[in-house]
This record gives structure tokens, sequence and C-alpha cells, in this order.
């Protein structure tokens, strides 16, 4: 079957958005008008918007039940083993199972989309991989230059949930400019996760060079995959933010508290970098049962939360 892709369109604005359906729900592309011009602010491979790329190469990857590694390919959970995917080069299962498997729309407008994965609905092989059944509802809006993005997360089942939500966007660089390594990324973080072969070990490290990410450096002087936390947040939210001084081009990102870290990775082949908020530690599972606060999130039946993330291109820095 060809993949299934929902659009998004602003037409007075001359913004649009495209949604891979058939994997992941995944916002591949997402294209804005600044200063009359046209900026792509999303990078995804060539093949990408025809199901042949790995799942978290592009876009934006919707992570879910747990966003990042799981050490191994077990997962123990109340004294029951459930058999995990293998997806890193370590042989650890990464980025859980929303973000490969096929997803319905249940609502859609010119400039509005809402896609759901019921997880024992729409993968019935998932009843034997997590300890409960959840429901993933995602709505993509399109307003102008800014794209909308409203995670609610339900538990229907009628045991607990434990849980942690993650988005991967790759953001494009450079936007519009000539050159990446001249973007300058601002990131609000002021402390990381201790990681050995990508895992946390549960010491929460302070940056002794915050000033210089909550600042802005420059793309060239990056090189990342780091877990970050002590997010400064204003008013709820966090905002991150990548000036292109070419184009006069800025990017932001702003998520709710409800994400209390953000994974930022810069791919070797340094056409993007991704800023990832997550609402617990990547491993967090691992770290919760020592008794370490990774943010995990256990849903009682019938409850549910919320997260909201918003990423618009304009022509002038902000904040």
């Amino acid at each position: 079957m060809p993949p299934e892709i929902a659009t998004l369109q602003d037409s007075a604005a001359g913004s649009a958005a495209e949604i891979l359906v058939s994997q992941g729900f995944n916002c591949f592309r997402f294209r804005a008008q600044v200063n009359g011009k046209p900026v792509d602010v999303i990078y995804a491979p060539p093949d990408f918007a025809a199901g042949q790329s790995r799942p978290s190469s592009g876009g934006i990857p919707l992570l879910f039940p747990f966003p990042g590694r799981i050490p191994g390919t077990s997962f123990i959970w109340e004294g029951k083993d459930y058999s995990l995917e293998p997806g890193d080069a370590f042989g650890n299962a990464i980025h859980g199972f929303a973000l490969s498997r096929p997803w319905r729309v249940i609502e859609q407008s010119a400039n509005r989309v809402v896609g759901q994965f019921h997880a024992w609905r729409d993968d019935p092989t998932l009843k034997k991989r997590w300890p409960a059944d959840f429901r993933l509802t995602v709505t993509y809006s399109l307003t102008g230059n800014l794209l909308r993005g409203e995670f609610h997360i339900e538990n229907p089942d009628d045991t607990p949930l434990p849980c942690g939500l993650g988005t991967h966007p790759y953001f494009r660089l450079p936007l519009g400019g000539s050159a990446a390594d001249d973007c300058v990324v601002k990131l609000p973080v002021s402390a990381r996760w201790e990681l050995e072969q990508m895992l946390p070990t549960g010491r929460r490290l302070g940056l002794t060079n915050a000033a210089a990410f909550q600042s802005g450096q420059r793309f060239a002087d990056l090189k990342l995959d780091d877990v970050f936390s002590g997010l400064m947040m204003d008013g709820g939210w966090c905002s991150a933010s990548i000036h292109d001084p070419a184009s006069g081009v800025t990017l932001t990102q702003r998520f709710t508290s409800a994400f209390r870290e953000c994974v930022v990775y810069t791919p070797p082949h340094r056409q993007a970098i991704c800023i990832e908020p997550y609402t617990c530690v990547a491993g967090g599972f691992a770290l919760a049962a020592r008794g370490i606060d990774a943010g995990v999130r256990i849903v009682a039946p019938g409850g549910s939360f919320s997260a909201l993330v918003e990423i618009e291109a304009h022509g002038a820095a902000r904040g």
C-alpha cells in the first residue's frame, strides 16, 4: 500500500506541513514563509515520505511509551518481564513503539489534523510488550508560520501505565542561509545527566558552561548527543531557538513544563540539529527502580496527561 500522508496548509501565509500517518504520524515536512521566502524547517531523508527510511532518522518522530533507550531488550515491571525490540548500535531498545507503527486519522481540516495510536487495538502484539494498554492522540495545527503539536496520553486499561513521552524533531540547517556552521543555537539548560554507553548513570551534573548554552553557540562548535536537565521555564514554557544570521530567520521551539528534560543531538551528516523535549530521563525506568526521580509517569487506570509543543519560524530573534 502507498504511504498515507496528511497535508496541512495555511493558504494566506503560504505555509504547509506534511505528516506521514502510516509511519508514526511523523511530521516530516514544515515549510514556512519568512520575509516572502520559503524556509524548510524540518529535515528528513529524501525517501522518508515513501516510508523507506528508519523511522527515527528524520521529521518529528513521536517517542512513546518510552523516549530514549531501555538497557537491552528486556523491560521488567513489577516482577514481570516484557520483551522489547532492539534498536540501537548497543543492542538496546529505543524510542518506544509509536514512531514505527501506522496511525489512524480521526479528524482533519485544511490546517488541522488529529491522529491516534491505540496500542492494543492498532497492534495487538504490544499486549506482550508493555504492562498496560495506552492511547496516544496527537493534534497538529498550522497557523501562519507556527506549527502546534498537542499530545494527549490516556490509560484505557485497568492496570497502571508506566510511561514517558518525547518528541524528536530534526531542525534543518541552515535556515535559508548558506552555512549551517554559522547558525546560533540557544538552549535553556543548566544541568546534564551523566551517560555511560548512552545510558544515564543516575548522576545529574551541573553544566560549567551553562551560560554559553543559554546565550547561544555556533552550530560549528556543537557535537552533542546529551541528556540535558535543569530547564529554564517562563510562565510554564521552555523556549529554545536557532538563528541563521545569513537569512535573518529564527526558529523557536517552545514546550510546556510537562517536559522536564531535553535531549540534544547533532547527527553526523550535520544537516540538522535535534532538540528533543522528554517528560522523563532516557532510561528513566531503571533509575526509578533505584529510587531516583527520573520523571517516569505512572498513569492510573482511566487517567491521562497532556503536553504541548510549538515550532515557529520568524524574521527576527525573540526572547
